[in-house]
């Protein structure tokens, strides 16, 4: 609930955006004053950096060289979380106090640039046009607003299917031959599943990486079927494909996987055998402080195919407030933080990909086979498409409706009706 009511009060706060007057903020301009001669406090809201020394230290490399164009300005860091990034910015929104620099997600731009949330950022000669050169097509969509360019892409989020080769040999399926439509994937995976005596399942025969929220792997296999999720801000899933793809999701959950199933580390269960088959993210560590060789030897990877080949991309992307006080200086940083050393760096401690041009030969996709394998397929990149303004509040209400479907709660068809509905 704590996620849902945080989606609640940013777009409340929002709403507040055009009347608030911004009284928390005490700084003046540094806009059009010399870089060298800047003074103030940028402020920065970023998921990019994880809370570790290696995290930190990545940031403050960061810092350092912005120092080198604004040495006076100080930067105050805020390592959100995408659990918090909600409830931090809406705070920021009403309380006055904008942040200069917002690294958000996919399908987080156009919902806040339609509200005047972001900048422009051709005011700083960058546009979809020149992004095109600069990024992965995959990123260039969900940075893109109105025909105008929101936010600068970071790193790339992709996803892809793996498998135990070993299991598949066990229960007589070829790995060399994966299931890749939604009815060859229910029929493996049933092959798969192991269950003890009393019929509890000790092995998942696929792992969905939906504990208990499905927008995600919804809008995945959806889009397998060559269905996009939205098209032009309208919803496209309230439909026969929209019904076929919830009730199969439907009749996998508690039959070859147990709802809720994850493991401590909340890592993919096919990685530790946990589960034969499932949707990992965008690296593997094959070494000894990792899964080790042994289980790297015994991975295979896949895509969906029900029709469309697809592999589910996200990503993080660095937007200025239009409401900074600093937005050259926020310029300064973003700039900073796109060298293709710190996106590298960026990529490798959050297991993610570079989003600059040539990520496919980046170091991070040539680290493990996991990477390279995700790093080959981002031709193949989808993700919600186009969603409407009300995006942000949809994806909690994606993800506790679609829920209520799948366990049976609720009829899967008046759900998506509903949901369209909320869409529109």
């Amino acid at each position: 609930m704590r996620r849902g009511a945080g989606l609640v009060v940013l777009v409340a706060a929002i709403g507040l955006v055009a009347s608030a007057c911004g009284n928390g903020v005490i700084d003046k301009s540094t806009d059009g004053v010399p870089p060298a001669e800047a003074t103030g406090t940028l402020r920065v809201l970023l998921p990019s950096f994880p809370a570790s020394t290696k995290g930190r230290e990545a940031f403050e490399k960061v810092v350092e060289d912005f120092h080198k164009t604004y040495p006076k300005m100080k930067v105050e860091p805020d390592f959100a979380t995408y659990n918090n990034l909600n409830e931090k910015m809406s705070t920021s929104i009403a309380a006055g106090i904008p942040y200069d620099v917002m690294v958000t997600g996919v399908g987080w731009v156009q919902p806040f640039a339609s509200k005047r949330i972001f900048t422009d950022l051709a005011a700083y000669g960058v546009t979809p046009d020149v992004i095109r050169e600069k990024s992965i097509a995959a990123m260039i969509q969900p940075a893109t607003y109105d025909g105008k360019l929101y936010a600068y892409p970071l790193v790339a989020d992709a996803r892809a299917v793996a498998l135990r080769v070993s299991a598949f040999k066990e229960a007589g399926l070829d790995p060399d031959n994966p299931p890749t439509s939604l009815e060859e994937l229910k029929v493996a995976a049933e092959k798969l599943t192991k269950r003890d005596a009393n019929g509890t399942i000790t092995r998942s025969g696929m792992d969905l990486a939906s504990p208990t929220g499905f927008r995600q792997s919804f809008t995945t296999f959806l889009a397998s079927t060559g269905t996009p999720l939205y098209v032009d801000g309208e919803p496209n899933f309230d439909n026969e494909k929209g019904l076929e793809t919830l009730n199969w999701i439907k009749s996998m959950i508690n039959n070859v996987q147990p709802y809720g199933q994850q493991n401590a580390a909340q890592q993919p269960l096919v990685l530790t055998g946990e589960a034969a088959m499932g949707i990992v993210g965008g690296a593997v560590d094959c070494t000894d402080k990792g899964i080790g060789q042994a289980n790297c030897d015994d991975l295979k990877f896949f895509r969906f195919d029900s029709g469309k080949e697809i592999e589910y991309v996200g990503g993080d992307l660095a937007s200025i407030g239009s409401r900074s006080r600093h937005k050259d200086a926020a310029w300064a940083f973003i700039q900073s933080l796109t060298q293709p050393t710190t996106l590298d760096e960026i990529a490798k401690l959050n297991k993610k990909l570079p989003a600059y041009k040539d990520a496919a030969n980046s170091p991070q996709a040539k680290s493990n086979p996991l990477s390279k394998f995700v790093a080959e397929g981002l031709p193949h990149a989808i993700n919600e498409n186009s969603p409407p303004s009300n995006w942000l509040e949809m994806r909690g209400n994606f993800d506790i409706q679609l829920t209520q479907a799948v366990l049976g709660q609720k009829d899967p068809a008046k759900v998506l009706a509903n949901l369209a509905g909320q869409s529109r």
